[in-house]
């Protein structure tokens, strides 16, 4: 049955536009810390990647969360069963929050010892400490936020998303300027005037988010009694597609954390130009709002149980992820001297920086490819154990490992360390092509209404 490409394509549009301009904002967020902490000096830099290190291991656990929900809420919409999206709504946020409670408390108690995991120069250390203590608070009122708008996406309504991060990126420039710099006679606070803005950012989105939720947002309502009067046949659903999905992406975000680690140990000019690389490819990847709109829309297609239609729809997402991560890696190499010209780093830093920004080039054409099948294709059919066997197996089994071998017992170059840390997404690409071209991923996982609670 031949698709409708011009239908096709303006949905899908109308799906990736506003995302990857959500993207495109939270790297400015990130963006803005690195640029203007990177003014200031090298060590207050390295210091706040590092402590950006434990938030990101809970955001990529609530991405696991909200990946694994929306394996269900994106196939019921196909359904238009909107009461079991709200049930799987409340038990997201209830796990989201619990989670980024635990990460608060741990992050408040222990600071230093989470660092020290990342690096052993005490200056850093001493930097990240005042930067965690303040930006942790944020932890719960983000958990919700991403929740609630991951959930959203599922559903087809992205718009919210852009504009809550544009208010974000417009608070989080303008406490960020007013306070590291200390501007219009305010206190010159550095790397903490960065936190403050972060956590300022926090509450704007989430004021914005509860005004949407209970003014705007008449399709989908939260419901707080979900978070606590649970579904039982949909947590055992949400177990079954979720659970991998959250053991996924921590595991990916561990392994991610440890080559953050290993490259820490080589050096405050390694960390340093691996900050403003890490920056450079979450810029590029800005278009992988491919393949959150692979997961929205081929769900709502396998849900609507229209299988002939999602074979078709596969294979043009696979093309899309294609062309958007040849963009991103060639932006890549022409923001490396541009970079270079902006930071104030040393000479050392510089040359890491140059050759960090060329492995991130092809780098980002793998990713680009694995993370549109596996994030996107394969979870919206509930094919969700694959993609934690794979990244486990790759990421554990090959890159980390030679990358550790590499730099703490032969010691070799930063360089053939990186390389090899960066690996992983290059292994994977012939490996999930295989499984995307087997049909395998293929399933409707939603339940008729007789069966629920």
């Amino acid at each position: 049955m031949e698709i409708n490409k011009r239908k096709f394509y303006r949905q899908v549009f109308a799906l990736v536009i506003p995302m990857a301009l959500q993207n495109l904002i939270n790297v400015g967020v990130t963006a803005a810390d690195v640029l203007m902490l990177g003014r200031v000096s090298e060590k207050v830099l390295s210091g706040a990647s590092l402590a950006g290190q434990i938030q990101f291991v809970m955001t990529l656990i609530l991405f696991g969360t909200t990946s694994g929900a929306t394996v269900l809420t994106a196939q019921y919409w196909g359904k238009k069963d909107t009461q079991t999206i709200e049930k799987i709504l409340g038990m997201g946020m209830t796990i989201g929050v619990s989670c980024a409670a635990l990460f608060t408390i741990v992050a408040e108690i222990i600071p230093e010892v989470l660092l020290h995991i990342y690096t052993s120069d005490p200056a850093v250390i001493a930097e990240g400490v005042k930067y965690l203590r303040i930006v942790a608070l944020s932890y719960v009122l983000m958990a919700a936020t991403q929740v609630y708008l991951y959930i959203m996406r599922s559903i087809e309504q992205v718009v919210i998303a852009t504009g809550v991060y544009s208010a974000s990126l417009v608070c989080n420039v303008l406490v960020n300027a007013l306070l590291i710099f200390g501007l219009f006679g305010l206190p010159k606070m550095g790397i903490m005037g960065a936190a403050i803005g972060t956590l300022t950012a926090r509450i704007v989105e989430l004021i914005i988010v509860i005004w949407y939720a209970k003014v705007k947002n008449h399709d989908v309502r939260f419901h707080p009694v979900y978070m606590r009067k649970i579904d039982k046949v949909l947590l055992k659903d949400f177990l079954i597609y979720a659970s991998p999905v959250i053991l996924n992406e921590m595991m990916w975000g561990l392994g991610s954390t440890a080559n953050t680690a290993v490259i820490g140990h080589l050096g405050s000019a390694a960390v340093a130009a691996n900050s403003v690389a890490q920056v450079a490819r979450q810029l590029a990847t800005v278009a992988f709002g491919v393949s959150n709109a692979t997961a929205i829309y081929l769900g709502k297609t396998i849900g609507a149980k229209e299988f002939h239609l999602a074979k078709e729809y596969g294979k043009r997402f696979l093309w899309l992820s294609i062309i958007t991560g040849a963009v991103g890696g060639g932006i890549i190499l022409i923001a490396a001297p541009i970079a270079n010209h902006v930071m104030t780093l040393s000479q050392e830093a510089q040359g890491y920086l140059y050759f960090m920004f060329f492995v991130m080039s092809y780098f980002t054409l793998c990713q680009a490819i694995n993370t549109t099948l596996v994030v996107g294709v394969f979870r919206a059919g509930g094919d969700t154990r694959f993609g934690l066997i794979l990244d486990v197996s790759t990421m554990w089994g090959c890159s980390i490992l030679l990358g550790m071998i590499a730099a703490f017992v032969f010691h070799a170059p930063v360089q053939v360390v990186y390389i090899l840390l960066m690996s992983d997404e290059v292994i994977k690409v012939p490996i999930t092509v295989m499984r995307y071209r087997s049909y395998k991923w293929i399933q409707n996982v939603t339940r008729e209404k007789a069966e629920l609670a």
